[in-house]
This record gives C-alpha cells, sequence and structure tokens, in this order.
C-alpha cells in the first residue's frame, strides 16, 4: 500500500505534512525584480498601524510574473499580493472598492497559474505563510508552538497564533490521511481486523485535532481577534452593508478591469476538513425536507470553497469521493459489530470537533459582538466586516466565508452527526 499511497501524495501535490506543501515555504523571492514587493511585505504590519499604507501603495511599481520560476516563487508571489489585497480593501476607516494595478495585474496571474482566486485564501495565509522544517522529535508542527508564521496583517502575536492553531490541524490531519487511504485498501482486501485498527486510529486522530483547537484560547485573545485581526479575513462578497455592494473593482489599468466578488477566508477552504467528511460518507444536504433548499444553498457553498482550495488539492477531493467506501463497507457488517462501533466513535469524534468549533466561534465572535463598543474604541482598526453583519441575534452573524455562521456551523454538525449507523438505525 506504500508505494501506491506514495503515487497518490505525488499525484495530487500531498507532502508527510499533508496538504501543508511538500517544499517549505519560501522566506523571499529570490530574484532582485521583486524587491519592491518584499520591501513592502516586510514593513506591512507597521504600514497599516501607521496609517500609510495607502500612501506606500500608490508608489508600487507595476511588476509582471515572468522571472518567477518555481512553483513556490509562484506561491510566494499569491501570499504578497494577497496579503496586499486585503490590506488594501480593509486598513482604512472605510473600505477601498478599488484595487489598483499594482496589485491586480500580476495577483491575477499568479491567481491563474494557481489556479486560485485573487483573494486571501486559506491557503495564502496559513498553508503557505508558515516556516516548515524537517521533522525531529524535538521540532513537531502539531505543536503550535513550533508553527513560525511568516506575515500578518496586525503584527499580534494573536493573529500569528490564530494561523499557527490552523497550520498545526492541517499536520495532525496527515495521519488521519493516511489512515483513511490504509483503511481504504483493507476494505479491498477484506482485511476486517486492519479496517478495524484503521478506525481505531482514525478516531484517536480526530480527538487530537480537537485538542489542538482547542489551544486558540492560549495566545489569541477574542477581543483582539474580533476588532482587530478578523476584519482583515473578510471577503469581498456579500458585504454592502460593509460598503462593498459590487465587490471590488480589480483595476488592470488603460480602463481595463472587472466588478469581482470572493469569499473571505474560511475554514471550509480546508481540503483536510472536506477530506474528513468524504471519508466517513458525511453529507451536508437533505433531500425531500423543509430544510433541502437551505441544505441546497449550504452544499453550494461547500462546493464552491473547493474553488479557494489549490488545484491539485481539489482534484485529489474528486478523485477520494470516487474511491471512498467506509461507511458503505461499515453499512454491510452486523450492527453491533467492532467495525461499525468503531465507525461511530469517529462519527462521534467528528461531531465534537465540530461542536469545539462552535463554542470558539461563540468565544471569538458572538461574545465579542454584544461587547460595549468601548472595547472596539481600543483598537487601532475599526471592524468594518464584523460590524456589518453584528447584530443583538446571533443567528444574522456572518462568516467570513459568507454563511450564517451559527446556523451554518451547526447544521453542518449535525448533518455530521447523521452519517453515524445508530442514525440509521434509530430511523
Amino acid at each position: 500500500m506504500y508505494n501506491s499511497m506514495q503515487q497518490l501524495f505525488d499525484q495530487y501535490d500531498i507532502s508527510h505534512y499533508g496538504f501543508l506543501p511538500i517544499e517549505e515555504p519560501l522566506a523571499r523571492l529570490p530574484h532582485p525584480y521583486y524587491q519592491p514587493w518584499e520591501n513592502m511585505i516586510s514593513s506591512l504590519e507597521s504600514l497599516i498601524v501607521t496609517g500609510v499604507f495607502h500612501d506606500e501603495i500608490r508608489n508600487l511599481p507595476v511588476l509582471d510574473t515572468s522571472l518567477l520560476r518555481t512553483i513556490p516563487e509562484w506561491r510566494r508571489a499569491y501570499v504578497i499580493l494577497s496579503f496586499f489585497t486585503h490590506a488594501h480593501i480593509w486598513s482604512g476607516p472605510v473600505p477601498i472598492e478599488i484595487l489598483p494595478p499594482c496589485i491586480t495585474r500580476p495577483l491575477i496571474d499568479v491567481s491563474n497559474f494557481l489556479g486560485l482566486p485573487p483573494t486571501a485564501t486559506y491557503p495564502a495565509l496559513n498553508l503557505w505563510n508558515c516556516a516548515l522544517r524537517m521533522p525531529h522529535s524535538q521540532f513537531d508542527l502539531t505543536n503550535p508552538d513550533n508553527v513560525i508564521i511568516r506575515h500578518s496583517f496586525t503584527g499580534t502575536p494573536d493573529e500569528r497564533w490564530f494561523y499557527a492553531v490552523s497550520v498545526s490541524v492541517e499536520a495532525q490531519g496527515t495521519k488521519a490521511v493516511k489512515l483513511v487511504l490504509s483503511c481504504i485498501d483493507a476494505i479491498r482486501q477484506n482485511d476486517n481486523p486492519q479496517v478495524l485498527e484503521c478506525l481505531r486510529l482514525f478516531n484517536e486522530v480526530i480527538l487530537q485535532l480537537g485538542q489542538i483547537l482547542q489551544r486558540m484560547h492560549e495566545k489569541c485573545d477574542p477581543c483582539v481577534f474580533y476588532y482587530r485581526i478578523r476584519p482583515f479575513l473578510a471577503g469581498s462578497k456579500d458585504m454592502e452593508r460593509a460598503g462593498l455592494p459590487r465587490g471590488v473593482f480589480y483595476d488592470e489599468g488603460n480602463g481595463v478591469g472587472s466588478w469581482r466578488q470572493y469569499s473571505g477566508g474560511s475554514n471550509a477552504q480546508s481540503t483536510l476538513i472536506q477530506f474528513l467528511d468524504i471519508a466517513l460518507g458525511v453529507k451536508h444536504e437533505a433531500t425531500g425536507s423543509k430544510s433541502s433548499e437551505g441544505s441546497a444553498r449550504r452544499q453550494t457553498y461547500l462546493d464552491e470553497m473547493r474553488n479557494y482550495m489549490p488545484r491539485s488539492h481539489r482534484q485529489f477531493l474528486e478523485h477520494f469521493a470516487s474511491i471512498a467506501n467506509i461507511r458503505d463497507y461499515v453499512m454491510t457488517t452486523p450492527p453491533d459489530s467492532p467495525v461499525a462501533n468503531a465507525f461511530d466513535s469517529a462519527v462521534k469524534g467528528l461531531t465534537i470537533f465540530r461542536d469545539i468549533h462552535i463554542k470558539i466561534v461563540a468565544r471569538y465572535i458572538v461574545a465579542p459582538s454584544r461587547a460595549p463598543t468601548a472595547r472596539q474604541a481600543n483598537t487601532s482598526t475599526k471592524n468594518i466586516a464584523s460590524s456589518s453583519s453584528a447584530t443583538s441575534d446571533r443567528n444574522d452573524l456572518k462568516g467570513t466565508g459568507g454563511t450564517d455562521l451559527i446556523a451554518f456551523l451547526k447544521q453542518t454538525r449535525d448533518e455530521t452527526r447523521a452519517a453515524s449507523t445508530e442514525k440509521v438505525l434509530c430511523e
């Protein structure tokens, strides 16, 4: 199985750290031509804090992408330009709806090359914005204390920790990917004991993912996140109340350009998270019920979020969906069999993981949205994006990806629970 799994990893650009890159993200672009970009990204945090970012961006030359040679270089350019994009839109007292050619033209080229939208996505903020090192016993990327985040908008340790936790979840999730593929192989060989062992270990990994996620509170303050960090993560889609009714105009210069709307950074853009759903046969849709229309919208949103993943990773999800057979196999076993019980434990573990996510959202978004506005006055960045959707009703809160936040997360959690074989028996 190892050789075929390695071939699969090679084909879809999956590394020993899962969906984190095979090669360490570059700290700088090597060609001196791109020095203006590197100079600005190195001082981005101070430019935003001092309020001079827009003055500096007006002096940035329009660079082309012809001197980008390797995949890490293209990714580095994408990270830089993505940070410039959201800094330009959200770092002022009101959002700016026109993106200048010095950002637009190279960003569109880089995005087209990588197969990603020209905006700050999960790969730009997390996957390609961290320092990776060779795995050693004393340096483990599954521990966010060991993750180095290269760039942030605010310069706060809170923002870096927020990204680092996501990176550690991705690194830990590598074990889940390998176990699921091994389980599928064991099913093909009708190796029931191996299936049982894979499911047991898979459940342990899911619980470990939740433990990492729960570390968010250690170094990320909810009010710092809500009022200073979260505004920069917002997209340009469904942002009418924030002041972007048409989205953002991507000005390519010489009278060329277009209005575009993109979702903001979201965990739904994590290939790992959608992989876990496919592995356990979780269906985020309901037919023949009053909620089918809303479920269809959720499914459309989750499918849309795949466009915000690296091209090779969304291709992997498509391939994986065609071979995933774990739940189907489990349903052929007796309801009280060890395999069925192990599968249901894994479903419960993923449900708990989503419960943890909901609790974090309640602490980092719902609670601060109800806090006195005086807390906001003590921050350097007005929370335009958050305030555009924050009301007294927690169900009206929007996620940075554009969803009805609490309702979406709860429905996703409930649909995860429904994958259990125990649910089928009750029906």
